[in-house]
């Protein structure tokens, strides 16, 4: 393992987000505190609560699981494209660096922003409205699982996409729709049944509900499933991103 070379591009990637932090973290905090605002305050007249929880502490944990996985995703996602497109990737891939520490560099940097911002949001959450944090451990545990998982797959769509057209399409019809779908701002509860059988293929679904289990101690569904499938989906997509990285397709002209 070089880890001169690896801790490098760490830092590298972990520098790129700070140093645009008007981009890559004030904004998530700025839509946050609008969705607070607006579908919170505004719809909490019409929706008093749900599952005992008033209607705007309810979305706060989907907010916050939306803003870490949106930011995961389009770290790695971004800065790999970027590589690809400004053919910066040969001098990197004649580094001394496995494919397996290049991923892992991506990967953590990745991971690093989206823990960022999950973590603000959350504290965001506690500030306005006076959210209580049921676990604290285990919503950490949370944001950090979903960060290193979609930061993975924010990785893959990187090496897969071949523009910036192809990246927004992946992102725009994949992970945004499943987002919303995953009861952010509802619970399945209220949708007929063929919807809330759909929402159980939705993995985001079960991201959403285990950190609301965490904060609110409420749950559309068991809290070990939404472990379990974090976990595999961690796993999953660190694996595929790895193994794409070092057979080098769609990265190696």
């Amino acid at each position: 393992m070089n880890w001169i070379g690896l801790s490098t591009l760490i830092k590298r990637e972990v520098g790129r987000f700070f140093a645009v932090y008007r981009q890559t973290v004030l904004p998530g905090l700025i839509t946050t505190a609008l969705y607070i605002a607006i579908f919170g305050f505004t719809l909490e007249q019409r929706i008093s609560e749900i599952q005992g929880v008033p209607y705007t502490m309810f979305i706060l944990p989907g907010l916050i699981m939306m803003n870490t996985l949106t930011n995961a995703t389009s770290n790695t996602a971004s800065s790999m494209l970027q590589m690809k497109l400004l053919q910066q990737l040969p001098d990197l891939l004649t580094a001394p660096l496995s494919g397996l520490e290049i991923a892992l560099a991506y990967i953590i940097g990745g991971a690093v922003r989206g823990m960022v911002n999950g973590v603000l949001v959350l504290l965001l959450g506690v500030i306005l409205i006076g959210m209580p944090i049921n676990d604290i451990f285990g919503t950490l545990m949370f944001i950090f699982l979903v960060s290193w998982a979609f930061s993975s797959m924010g990785l893959l769509l990187g090496q897969l996409a071949e523009s910036w057209d192809q990246l927004a399409m992946m992102q725009n019809f994949f992970l945004t729709p499943l987002s919303f779908l995953g009861g952010i701002f509802y619970s399945i509860q209220m949708l007929p049944n063929w919807a809330q059988n759909l929402s159980f293929i939705n993995p985001i679904y079960y991201m959403i509900n285990g950190i609301r289990h965490t904060i609110l101690g409420v749950s559309d569904s068991k809290v070990e499933v939404s472990i379990i499938m974090a976990i595999v989906l961690t796993v999953s997509f660190t694996l595929a991103s790895i193994i794409l990285m070092q057979s080098g397709k769609k990265i190696k002209y």
